[in-house]
C-alpha cells in the first residue's frame, strides 16, 4: 500500500514506519527489534559476538586501505551490531552508554586530580603515566 508525502508515492516497507529523526542509537534498536519480529535475527547472543568481531577485522582492513569514507562506514557497521548485541542482553545501548561516559569521566577526573596534587598538569603528563592512574583508578573502583 502507498502512503503519501510530500507529493510522493512512497512504498509502506516494515522498517518504514522507524522514525528517521530519533536519536541513532534508539533508531537502530527499532529497526533491529521491527527486523527481528519477521525473524531476521541472530538467536545467539554469541552470533551477534561473532558479528562485532567481523566488523572489528572489517574495519581494520580499511584502516589498511586508508579510505576515510570506507573506515567511517565500518565503524557505523560496529555500532549496529553493538547495538544488536545490546539488545540479545538486554541491555538499553543508550543507558549502557551514558554509564560508562560517566566512568570515564570519574577515572579521567581521577588522573587529573592526582597529577595536579602533584603540581603537575596533564599536558606534562606521559601516556604511560596516565594509563597508569587510569588503572589505579579502576582498582580503586573495583574495591569500593
Amino acid at each position: 500500500r502507498a502512503a503519501r508525502r510530500s507529493g510522493e508515492n512512497v512504498e509502506k516497507t516494515l522498517l518504514s514506519s522507524v522514525k528517521t529523526g530519533q536519536p541513532s542509537l534508539g533508531r537502530a534498536l527499532d529497526l533491529q527489534r521491527k527486523a527481528s519480529s519477521v525473524g531476521f535475527d541472530w538467536n545467539d547472543p554469541r552470533a551477534v559476538l561473532a558479528k562485532i568481531r567481523e566488523e572489528v577485522d572489517e574495519i581494520e582492513a580499511a584502516l589498511d586501505d586508508g579510505k576515510p569514507d570506507e573506515i567511517a562506514a565500518e565503524t557505523g557497521d560496529l555500532m549496529f551490531a553493538l547495538v544488536n548485541l545490546a539488545r540479545h542482553v538486554e541491555t538499553d545501548p543508550e543507558m549502557a552508554l551514558r554509564k560508562t561516559n560517566a566512568k570515564f569521566e570519574r577515572r579521567f577526573g581521577y588522573i587529573e586530580q592526582v597529577l595536579a596534587a602533584r603540581g603537575r598538569s596533564l599536558d606534562d603528563a606521559t601516556l604511560a603515566e596516565m594509563d597508569a592512574l587510569w588503572n589505579e583508578a579502576k582498582t580503586k573502583e573495583a574495591a569500593e
